[in-house]
């Protein structure tokens, strides 16, 4: 029994063990202490302050051992007990540097709920990260990347983990299984192909471990397009075909390509969103919904029926019960 005691004692924290071994030293002293000088000491209360305060080295003097038994077991008191009060007080630092440094490298797991996970460091992730946190400041955010040392944004509200997001522990760190979204962004290292490889391989690692989960993925090459479909993508992002519109304009109008810039950065103070469609505008007109809508500061831009997207349909076009208005918000 005592070394099955013992054994969990050892296996306690440091930390822990330190402040056990201190408090009863205090409270052995303080009891050894009533028990010598009773008149002085009157209540083991009295003896456990005087303890505190001697092995803290204050010194306040409101008790002190008048006898020599009690000045002797004052000295041991400090001898002993004061050195494993100090050494409670190093502990307790070297365990908040300790912490804190593991937080910013990215060693600590993710305990809340109803989270987005950003997966990998780039540009594109810097962008996403930096206008979720200026217009989202209640979003919890956790950032996975395996070439970080440490947090790229300590003063924000994103929890970092270090590690290769394809690797169960590390998802599970990050606390896949109560995510509410997973944004998997393409590795800008290694060349188009092998980047969708490894996005797909995150997708179904995270699918694996929470299949319901909405995963967004950014798809490099019109050919995996397919794949990450397959394996579970909720959205698929093809960053390509926006570059590649946007050089392909370039060519014949500048004024154009600047405008759709300048249009896609006003985007950020603004919400594009979709909205169902309620009793009170079915089978209305887009033309007049779309003039009810800007009176109340909402620009239609148009409808998603299905798996297609209308802009701007032609008139009369006639809003269904299953149609999804792509609205701007103030």
């Amino acid at each position: 029994m005592s070394y099955n005691l013992f054994t969990s004692f050892a296996r306690l924290p440091l930390i822990f063990r330190v402040l056990i071994i201190s408090l009863l030293l205090i409270f052995t002293f303080g009891t050894i202490i009533h028990l010598l000088e009773p008149e002085q000491f009157t209540t083991i209360f009295e003896g456990i302050w005087w303890a505190v305060v001697t092995a803290a080295t204050v010194g306040y003097g409101d008790f002190a051992p008048k006898t020599v038994l009690g000045r002797l077991t004052g000295i041991a008191l400090i001898m002993v007990g004061a050195g494993f009060l100090a050494s409670y007080f190093v502990t307790l630092a070297t365990v908040a540097v300790t912490r804190q440094n593991d937080l910013i490298e990215g060693k600590l797991a993710f305990k809340g709920k109803n989270h987005l996970i950003v997966v990998g460091w780039n540009e594109r992730s810097r962008e996403i990260l930096q206008a979720l946190c200026k217009n989202y400041k209640d979003m919890t955010i956790t950032l996975i990347d395996e070439s970080l040392e440490k947090n790229p944004l300590p003063n924000r509200n994103v929890h970092f983990i270090q590690g290769r997001s394809n690797v169960d522990d590390v998802l599970i760190k990050a606390n896949i299984l109560e995510a509410s979204k997973v944004i998997i962004t393409a590795d800008p290292n290694k060349g188009e192909l092998h980047a969708d490889m490894g996005s797909i391989l995150t997708l179904l690692a995270v699918k694996g471990l929470n299949p319901h989960v909405p995963c967004i993925v950014e798809i490099l090459t019109l050919e995996q397009v397919a794949n990450a479909k397959r394996a579970g993508a909720d959205e698929v992002v093809q960053t390509n075909i926006l570059t590649s519109f946007v050089m392909i304009n370039s060519i014949f109008s500048q004024e154009l390509v600047t405008s759709f810039l300048d249009l896609l950065r006003q985007l950020d103070n603004r919400k594009l969103t979709f909205q169902q469609v309620t009793s009170e505008i079915l089978d209305m007109s887009y033309m007049e919904l779309s003039q009810l809508l800007i009176k109340n500061g909402t620009l239609l831009l148009g409808i998603k029926r299905g798996e297609e997207t209308i802009l701007n349909p032609p008139n009369p076009f006639i809003i269904h019960a299953n149609d999804q208005l792509i609205i701007i918000t103030n």
